[in-house]
Parts: structure tokens; sequence; C-alpha cells
């Protein structure tokens, strides 16, 4: 699949690109897994944001990029998503290849720190995450730590 990236902090996302990644994310989380929370939470504005548009330039994936001290003392990838069409065609990995780069040569922080959805913990284990053991409910859905050294 021929997917293009772009990774920009939240004030040069366009109104249209925030409009898409936070479409995709309630159609996601708050739709698809039946879960009313609030989505907008104040980090946005101070996050890097992963966008992918498949060949029709539409959004089929998005996650974001705080730096550290927003929701952890190290650097976090979080609203990690992937539309539900296009998922199992290697999406998520490239994504996360991609997050993964940005934050090598753009942070000097040696871990990175996430909050996954528990059914997605060997997704991230690929990519050297391990579970901290702390698991937890987040919005009614199970939740385990995990974190990345290098």
């Amino acid at each position: 699949m021929n997917i293009s990236f772009q990774i920009k902090p939240f004030d040069q996302l366009t109104l249209i690109e925030f409009h898409e990644l936070i479409q995709l994310r309630n159609e996601v989380f708050v739709i698809e897994q039946n879960c009313v929370y609030q989505e907008l939470d104040g980090k946005d504005i101070f996050s890097f944001h992963l966008i992918g548009k498949d060949e029709n330039d539409l959004t089929i994936c998005t996650c974001r990029i705080l730096p550290e001290g927003i929701s952890y003392p190290e650097v976090s990838i979080g609203r990690f998503v992937v539309k539900k069409n296009v998922r199992g065609k290697g999406v998520a990995e490239q994504m996360m290849k991609n997050c993964l780069d940005f934050i090598e040569k753009n942070f000097n922080e040696k871990a990175i720190r996430i909050s996954a959805q528990c059914y997605t913990e060997k997704f991230y284990q690929k990519f050297a995450f391990v579970s901290t053991n702390k698991t937890y409910l987040e919005d009614g859905i199970p939740h385990v730590e995990m974190i990345r050294k290098n």
C-alpha cells in the first residue's frame, strides 16, 4: 500500500488536516470501540502529528508524538489509529517506523513510554516496547503501560 506520511507540529496543521485526524480518532476510539470519553484532552497543541494518506489523499492513519513532560517524563506516542478498512496491510508498522525515526532525529530522549490497549501489546513488542506490568482500565478499556529504551 502506497502511503504518504507527514509529521507536523500542531500549529502547522491545516484546519482540514486537524479535522480529518480528529474525525478518524472519533470514528475508531469513540464509535467503533463504543467508548464515550473526552477525545480532545488539551495535549494535541503540544504534540507532533503523524498523518498518513492513501493514493486518493484520504487520511487513513494518524497518531501523535508527545514531547517529554506532556503525558510522561519520557517522549510518548499516543492516539495511534488506523482506519478499519486498511488494517492488516502493514500500515501500523509503517506508522511506527516513521514515529521512531522522527523521535530519534528530533529528541535526545532515550526512552519512549506509551499507554497501549492490552490487545495491541504484541504489536508494540515487535518494536522493542516492554510492559512495565502496570495495567489499568482507561475509559473502560484494558490498557498496559509500556516502555522502549535505547
